[in-house]
């Protein structure tokens, strides 16, 4: 048996598919339960400032990885480019951490009664992304060789410390 990444593998799509409906299914509970604070604009100001920056860091992830060279499970596309330029010359992950401010904001935003539910569901989905993350290093690293240098020269969410 290898020990080579092997993503194609119908056990590791599997996985892939099973941690992307987590992904959404705890997304969803988060706007669920968040939302109707942010759209009777109850939310706190620090749960709007960390939503804004949320949305600002995927934009600019999805403005420097050109649509197409992604995917939204943790495979890499076959003859993806690596890319590190914009938020990915600190971030190997700005998508994830883009999300994880967004349901950050949702921990923030929601009232007393509702933040054990979205707080349950916000370390559940930081869990769900650090083993996606975890699995798509893996394959980066067997289909880009110079991934192994950007690892070191950056981090996985946030910038110098994780």
């Amino acid at each position: 048996m290898s020990d080579t990444p092997t993503p194609g593998k119908p056990a590791n799509q599997l996985t892939g598919v099973a941690l992307v409906l987590l992904q959404f299914a705890l997304i969803a509970v988060i706007a669920w339960r968040a939302g109707p604070s942010f759209l009777a604009l109850q939310a706190s100001v620090l749960a709007w400032v960390v939503l804004a920056a949320g949305v600002a860091l995927g934009g600019w992830a999805l403005a420097a990885n050109r649509p197409g060279n992604f995917n939204i499970r943790p495979v890499p596309k076959a003859g993806g480019q690596l890319v590190r330029s914009g938020p990915y010359a600190w971030i190997r992950h700005p998508m994830y951490s883009a999300i994880l401010l967004m349901g950050l904001s949702g921990v923030y935003g929601v009232d007393i009664p509702g933040r054990m539910l979205v707080g349950t569901a916000f370390f559940a989905l930081l869990a769900v992304l650090w083993i996606k993350a975890g699995l798509e290093e893996r394959w980066m690293a067997a289909q880009h060789p110079a991934y192994a240098d950007y690892q070191k020269a950056s981090s996985k969410f946030i910038p110098w410390l994780v």
